[in-house]
């Protein structure tokens, strides 16, 4: 049975009454472990089929070997040469390379769309700072201990992936000191006055941590400081810091290197590391998603390379003071697919300076088009995504909404996925912070053998199933 039958199917029990479905939420909301966050939940889990997400997983890893390849396959190893057509000022670059480490691991979370027939990628998120980890967890989690979840998970084959187990794993491997025996103690940092922002976020990710059984910290960089070539917080030794920063907050905050140094010191010394490099937040920049799209480069890809691209990746173009100049046909391309096509900046996520030409007259695109130029942006093609039926628990009406998939990824491979969703009609930035309506919600895989609970996807670490 089709992962759209078992949506359906899904939908028709929980208008039936005396249905216990519509609980599910309410026990979501109410879920240990989700306390600290206080956003809301889509009231079903949504639903894919394994081996469609599986192959998409596989596509993806290929795809960002590609991303981390493209100094030496496009620029012949010239970095500058690389950062400058990627937009990334001095300020930044000067923060990358003091940290050394150019080569990131695969660890992030991958933003697509699913258009009704596959899935597209919007954006890599490749770096420690990507959210959503927790949330995605301990949704899932939360549902299969709701017996009439549970039930009908174990009757249509679903299943899903624990990614904060594989991030446990991940950091255990990373980060557990030589010899000594004892768990590696991870301190999740923010910036200065990040907490304000992002707390919740990050005490749901340390709350899922720790009862994975993980010593998570949790605090802000002007909070540890470095002896003896290690990072403490108070009296408590850092082995791991899980970065929660990017470089632009660095290089743009006056004292930002003041705020870093201690780390930059410990981390130099190797009495604590930093998991995921400064390196990630480079081949997360859109520009690098731009740069394989274009077909005046496809002679830099196999064959293979090449098939990979066409299927997950949109048409996406860079756009920057050199394409303004020099390439009109991409300019006049542009402004005639106005209604096709979405601008956004490089290195920002969340829809923050999207630019969304079906939403904007002629000349507002027009002036986003010639402004790209100060600020490094991609135009992309839009993907509508497929419309997702949901049931409402209280009024039982089905209503529609639209989800942006995020898929979760360590060095070994797929870790699980969730979701973001927002009523359809409503806008189209599907993002938590944009959006008012904005619900998260889980996701799981339908499969073709027999499942129950909790499955390992592509090279995620095997783990109990979930009672």
């Amino acid at each position: 049975m089709s992962a759209e039958r078992v949506t359906a199917r899904y939908n028709e029990e929980s208008r039936t009454p005396g249905s216990g479905l519509p609980a599910v939420a309410r026990h979501v909301k109410d879920y240990p472990t989700l306390a600290p966050w206080h956003g809301e939940y889509l009231a079903r889990p949504l639903l894919v089929a394994e081996r469609e997400i599986r192959e998409f997983a596989d596509d993806l890893r290929h795809l960002i070997d590609m991303l981390i390849s493209l100094p030496d396959r496009m620029f012949g190893g010239d970095l500058e040469a690389f950062r400058s057509v990627l937009g990334i000022d001095d300020g930044q670059w000067d923060v990358i390379r003091k940290f050394g480490d150019l080569t990131p691991p695969h660890f992030g979370r991958a933003d697509m769309y699913h258009d009704g027939t596959s899935f597209k990628l919007l954006e890599t998120n490749l770096g420690s700072e990507s959210g959503g980890w927790g949330l995605a967890s301990e949704i899932s989690q939360a549902m299969m201990e709701v017996d009439a979840f549970a039930d009908f998970a174990r009757r249509n084959r679903l299943g899903y992936v624990h990614p904060i187990r594989a991030v446990v794993e991940a950091l255990r491997r990373f980060g557990a000191p030589v010899a000594s025996g004892r768990e590696p103690v991870v301190a999740v940092l923010e910036w200065r006055d990040g907490l304000k922002d992002y707390g919740e976020l990050w005490r749901n990710f340390q709350s899922a941590l720790r009862s994975a059984g993980l010593n998570v910290l949790l605090a802000e960089v002007c909070d540890v400081h470095e002896r003896g070539g290690a990072l403490y917080l108070g009296d408590t030794k850092i082995d791991v810091v899980n970065r929660a920063f990017v470089p632009d907050q660095i290089a743009e905050e006056p004292g930002g290197w003041d705020l870093v140094t201690p780390l930059l010191r410990a981390h130099r010394a190797g009495g604590t590391r930093l998991w995921t490099p400064f390196s990630s937040n480079v081949f997360a920049n859109k520009a690098c998603m731009a740069l394989v799209s274009d077909p005046a480069r496809r002679r830099d890809f196999s064959a293979d390379e090449c098939r990979i691209i066409d299927r997950v990746l949109p048409w996406t173009r860079l756009l920057n003071a050199d394409a303004l100049k020099t390439d009109t046909d991409l300019i006049d391309e542009c402004l005639e697919r106005r209604e096709q096509l979405i601008l956004k900046v490089n290195a920002r996520g969340g829809g923050v300076g999207a630019v969304v030409g079906w939403e904007t007259d002629d000349a507002t695109w027009r002036r986003a088009l010639e402004n790209s130029a100060t600020e490094a942006c991609v135009v992309q093609q839009r993907v509508l995504p497929r419309s997702e039926p949901v049931v409402d628990p209280v009024s039982g009406e089905t209503e529609e909404w639209h989800a942006a998939y995020g898929m979760f990824y360590t060095p070994e491979g797929c870790a699980g996925a969730y979701a973001k969703a927002v009523p359809a009609g409503s806008g189209s930035i599907i993002s938590v912070a944009a959006h008012a309506e904005a619900r998260s919600a889980a996701v799981f895989h339908q499969s073709e053998r027999p499942v129950w609970g909790e499955v390992p996807v592509v090279g995620a670490p095997p783990a109990p199933a979930a009672k």
